[in-house]
Parts: structure tokens; sequence; C-alpha cells
């Protein structure tokens, strides 16, 4: 099928054209004509599967530049919110529309410009409260708001925060819900905001004809080694190593530089400029190897990885799909190596219980051993500890390692970080781990819970809920 045939304007399938799209993915075949009818929808399918042109589409074939926000679209973190404007300016090149991207930790004046200029919005959450609340920001003429990654913002802690954006819209909006799972909180959303949905959901999570999935069962103190030895061995193109919390970011990259092998690295304390400047750099291969937090697992649309790290695993399983389906995209073949340690067995089991995935084992051969450097993010009690939290060393196996893996509840998990008014106004549903709590930075007063959330890392109220600057009207 190619785009003409979804009856799609001519100067969006150019500006497709001109991005290298020549035919729809299968969530665009789905979704775009359920969408053109005016229906809400539910799309469920995995990150790079095309997603932002499947609403994106939709929308800038009926925007209506000069007449206001018409449209918005709320995104879990700022690097998906400027990544989707950057996809609507690039397959809207020859439609008349104006965008204004709306996030935390930068000056909120000249996006309170923006906002009066535009007809479309990309914002996160709790920026988007802080105009509507404290600049006299109105959302009554939306026409259709696009909740992005909403699976994320769930885990997140801003299910709250979407309910009161939601109720600030006139009841006649088209709403479209986007992303890879459906939660309990999805589909109370779904209920409370949603006009009879249709759900448009792709086939498969991970396209297993052209990923291949291997883990080695290794001990803790033994993986940074193994990292090492695996990197060199590998024919790779562009690699990302996912690692769980801030901090086992910082000494694997800050590792991997002392032994010769040039990696960056990308998490939810570094600023906002660092971090799109490292993803830029990343798309041109300078350097071709990234150490991650779980911030660049979701959302953000990297081409050409050729292989996925799993130097720890969340304790989420969900995660583990969206970081290996950062390869094998648009035909191309990819590869995902998880590292095993004994603490790492019990959310494998989840996974290979809730995914129908096929992870074969791999022997072990023989590779030098390094020292790991745990630097100053650890106690002193030695520096051989494999790089991923302070319990040391692993003890390894009191006996053989269970030939099946079972199952194991597990908590969701946080691991995006974020700073501002990124974060959660009403509560965090979900206690981050210990781990990532670091990566939340301070908070001022503004940035706080707006209501007393469940289990809730944040405590305190906004003071007096009045903005710094004078108010302004959009």
């Amino acid at each position: 099928m190619i785009f003409e045939e979804l009856n799609i304007n001519k100067d969006i399938v150019q500006g497709l054209k001109e991005m290298g799209l020549k035919e729809p993915t299968e969530i665009q075949v789905k979704a775009i004509p359920l969408i053109k009818q005016g229906k809400d929808v539910i799309s469920i399918s995995k990150t790079g599967s095309g997603k932002t042109a499947a609403f994106g589409v939709p929308i800038l074939e009926n925007v209506k530049s000069g007449q206001g926000v018409q449209y918005l679209i709320i995104a879990p973190v700022r690097e998906l919110a400027v990544q989707i404007s950057k996809e609507l300016k690039k397959f809207g090149k020859y439609v008349k529309f104006s965008v204004a991207t709306v996030y935390g930790g930068v000056s909120i004046n000249p996006q309170i410009e923006a906002i009066a200029r535009a007809d479309i919005i990309v914002s996160t959450p709790g920026r988007l409260l802080d105009h509507l609340e404290n600049y006299d920001l109105k959302l009554d003429k939306i026409k259709c708001v696009v909740l992005d990654e909403a699976d994320k913002m769930v885990e997140m802690g801003f299910i709250e925060d979407i309910r009161r954006i939601l109720d600030k819209t006139q009841n006649e909006r088209q709403t479209l819900l986007f992303g890879a799972t459906i939660s309990n909180e999805i589909d109370e959303l779904k209920q409370e905001y949603m006009n009879d949905p249709i759900t448009a959901q792709t086939e498969s999570h991970v396209e297993e004809e052209y990923l291949e999935q291997y883990y080695y069962d290794v001990k803790q103190y033994e993986k940074f080694s193994l990292l090492v030895h695996l990197l060199k061995k590998e024919e790779k193109d562009l690699t990302i190593i996912f690692c769980s919390a801030r901090s086992t970011v910082e000494m694997v990259t800050r590792n991997l530089r002392d032994n010769g092998i040039k990696a960056d690295m990308i998490h939810g304390k570094l600023s906002q400029n660092r971090r799109l400047k490292t993803i830029e750099n990343f798309h041109k291969g300078r350097p071709n190897i990234l150490v991650a937090s779980a911030v660049a697992a979701r959302g953000l649309d990297i081409k050409d990885v050729s292989h996925i790290f799993n130097y720890d695993l969340s304790q989420d399983s969900q995660e583990y799909v969206h970081r290996v389906g950062r390869t094998a995209r648009a035909g191309k073949t990819g590869k995902a190596i998880t590292l095993l340690s004994e603490r790492d067995h019990d959310v494998f089991r989840e996974i290979l219980n809730r995914y129908p995935v096929e992870v074969k084992q791999l022997p072990l051969e023989d590779f030098p051993r390094l020292r790991f450097n745990s630097g100053k993010s650890f106690s002193s009690r030695g520096s051989f500890r494999g790089g991923s939290g302070s319990r040391g060393p692993s003890r390894g196996y009191q006996g053989s390692r269970p030939r099946s893996y079972g199952g194991r509840s597990s908590n969701s998990s946080n691991s995006y970080g974020g700073r501002s008014s990124d974060r959660p106004k009403s509560g965090f549903h979900g206690r981050p781990r210990a781990s990532d709590s670091q990566s939340y930075g301070r908070r001022g007063s503004s940035d706080r819970p707006r209501s007393s959330g469940h289990g809730s890392s944040f405590s305190g109220s906004r003071s007096s809920g009045r903005p710094r600057f004078p108010r302004r009207r959009y």
C-alpha cells in the first residue's frame, strides 16, 4: 500500500516522501482512516512503529492556521515532545501551521509567546499545568487531544495531571491514546474520557523475524569485563547499552572510556541541552555507543541501531520490550544481548512468562577480567563491583541455575528522572526505586505534587500557587 491509498493530502504525502517514507506502516494503515473519521482511537504498537505520523497526518490535514490552539499532544518527556514537533514540521513541510513545544527546565515566557501563535501544542503534562493554572491558557477550543506514550505517563505518576488537563477541554473533543501496553489505569482513562473508542493494534511488539535475542549468565562482578569483550568482538553500528540506574549509567560510561572505548551517556539528570545534543551526535555516530537509562528507551526515534545490550534489567518487565524495540526496525536486522547475573533472574522469568519471545543462552567465552572503578557513587568497600549497585559482587549460585524461568510479580519502575515542571503535579502512583531517586533532582515549591499521592516520594504542597512572574494571557 502507498500513502495515496489512504486519501492523504498530496502536500503531506510529498513531505513524507521527502523524509524517505514511501509506504505506511501497519499502525498507520489501521489508525489513520479511523482518526480521519473522527473516531476516538486506542493505538497499541511498539516504539518505532510510526505512531507520530499515525496521529500527525490527520491533524495536519485538518488544522486551520491562525485560529488558535486546536490540537494538543501530550508526551511524557521533553525529548519526545521535541521529537514530535520536529516530525510534524518535516512531513508538514508544505502545510501552513504553527506548533509550540512546551516542557519544563527552561524559561516559560518564550513558551507563552509561542502558544499565542500556535495551532498545535506539544507538551509534557507538568509544564502544561503550569500554563493552565498560572498563565490563563485556555483549552476549551481544542478539537483533539493525543496522549502519546500514555502507558509511560501513567507509570511516571502523571495520571491525575492528565485528568486535570482533560477536564479543561470540551467534551466534544476527539481523544487519541497511543502506547505499547494497556494497564488498568489506562482502561479507567478510556472509560472516563473516551467516546466508544476503537482499538488499532499491531500484530507484534517485537519483530522476531529480524531480531536476534541472546543472554549470557555471568557473575555480577564480571559483567563489565564481558561487556567490553563483546563490544570489541561484535560487528556493530549504533549500539545502546541500557542500565536501570543513573549511577550505573555514569559508572559504565566512565569505565568504557577508561578502557579506550568511546561512549556517551544519557539519563534524566542531564540538562535539556546536553540530552538533545547527545541524541543528535549519536544519530551521527559520534560516538556510536550510547549508555542510557530508560529515558532513551521510549518514544525517541533512533534509526539504524544494530545492537542493544541490557547491562542489567529493570524491575518492570515491560521495559525489556521497550529496550529491545530500539533495534530491528524497518526490515533491518538487530541483536539484543542481555547480561544476566543472579539478581536479574526473577524479572527475567517474568519477561519470558509474559511475552512470547525466544531468548537463547550463549556460552561464556574466555575474556580478560578488567578492573571496574566504581568512583564516588558507592561505598569504599571495594571497586570490583560490576557497576550495578552497592551490594557488591554476586555470590554466584547456591546450586545450579534454574532450568526454566517462572513468573513473579514486580512493581513498575521509574527511571525517567526529570526536572522542573516536567514532573507529576498530582502525586506519584508507584514508588520509585531507591537507586533511581536521585535522578529527580531538586524540586522547587511549584514542582511538588498538587494533591496527596499514593506512595509518593515527594512531600509538601505548593506554597501559594502563584507564579513568580506577572500573570500573562495568551
